[in-house]
């Protein structure tokens, strides 16, 4: 006979198969209306490599996974955006789908070292990057509310609270969001801050808006009006928190390369022996094709998820996972 132990881990087992089967569901129709989306707006779906130098990285390569391949130095990518930006203005709306990797140290509730992430670059400005983010989660909470409706009520998720999270989204500047919780210019906005601001803020999804240049990737485009910020947001969702991140982007090539020179994101290359020449297709491509005004933004589909089944756990958006390691914080 088996142990009351192992009847207990046998129905927990069960439970979370049973919700992670819900779960899928729900992504599922994320995914579609997702797609939906970006057909209907005339985006053209495109790939990009996962292995790079340093084109495929973030504001933050120190948490890059390095692949030794015939003896080069290369990492698995953390963002399709640099080689989106290539497809403009040749193609005017692309958008592409897969993994991120982030090479973190330590387990939490929040962050994964492999999640999913869609990106898109169109030829717009900022606030036209706004209006898309917004229209684009109206038809995902719309979609997931008449496709999933029955899978979200077994998931315990307030249909009603969630269907009401309709544009406009409240907006509030980095230097009004760090006045408001107390904190210094220049401060990391942490789960707890954004969880204060999106209950400050109605408990809806919140644009925090124009962060100092410094905190963000090189090729932000300052604004004009004031060169110590760029014209950047994050959406940050009730639950899972910032889940979306976007600006307008520099597109001249001299200005984009003085940046990349003086960006902490390069001397932290050039510590790990990778010089500029890593981003070289990048640049050449602006150098010899130029480009146009574009603006773009990555999409954490896990934390839109958790955002969708009301839930502060990124474990739970994970499937079959019943206590792996995968889910690491993000410094």
């Amino acid at each position: 006979m088996r142990s009351t132990s192992a009847k207990s881990e046998m129905l927990g087992i069960k439970r979370a198969i049973n919700k992670s089967i819900l779960v899928e569901r729900v992504f599922e129709h994320m995914d579609k209306a997702i797609d939906n989306y970006f057909d209907r707006e005339g985006f053209v779906k495109v790939r990009a490599p996962f292995m790079s130098e340093g084109i495929g990285s973030c504001e933050n390569p120190k948490t890059l996974f390095g692949v030794d391949y015939l003896g080069k130095k290369t990492y698995l990518r953390q963002s399709a955006q640099l080689y989106l930006e290539m497809y403009m203005p040749a193609l005017t709306k692309v958008w592409c789908e897969g993994p991120s990797f982030r090479a973190e140290q330590k387990k939490d509730h929040r962050h994964l070292s492999e999640f999913n992430l869609y990106e898109f670059e169109f030829c717009g400005n900022f606030e036209q990057l706004l209006i898309l983010i917004e229209n684009l989660f109206s038809e995902i909470i719309g979609h997931v509310h008449t496709h999933a409706e029955k899978q979200l009520l077994q998931l315990g998720v307030n249909i009603d609270e969630l269907s009401s999270m309709k544009p406009p989204y409240p907006r509030v500047t980095y230097e009004k969001a760090v006045e408001v919780l107390g904190l210094e210019w220049g401060s990391d906005l942490r789960s707890e801050h954004e969880k204060a601001l999106v209950k400050m803020y109605g408990f809806k999804p919140l644009f925090v808006m124009l962060f100092p240049k410094q905190m963000k990737f090189f090729n932000m485009k300052v604004k004009q009006e004031d060169d110590s910020v760029v014209n950047s947001v994050d959406l940050i969702l009730p639950f899972s928190g910032e889940a979306v991140g976007g600006a307008e982007r520099e597109f001249h090539y001299d200005a984009v390369k003085e940046r990349l020179l003086e960006s902490a994101m390069l001397r932290i290359f050039k510590d790990r022996g990778v010089d500029i020449d890593s981003f070289e297709p990048y640049l050449n491509h602006l150098k010899t094709e130029g480009s146009v005004l574009h603006s773009g933004c990555g999409i954490g589909i896990e934390r839109v998820l958790q955002f969708l089944i009301s839930s502060s756990n990124i474990n739970d958006v994970m499937p079959l996972q019943f206590g792996s390691a995968r889910s690491y914080p993000n410094g």
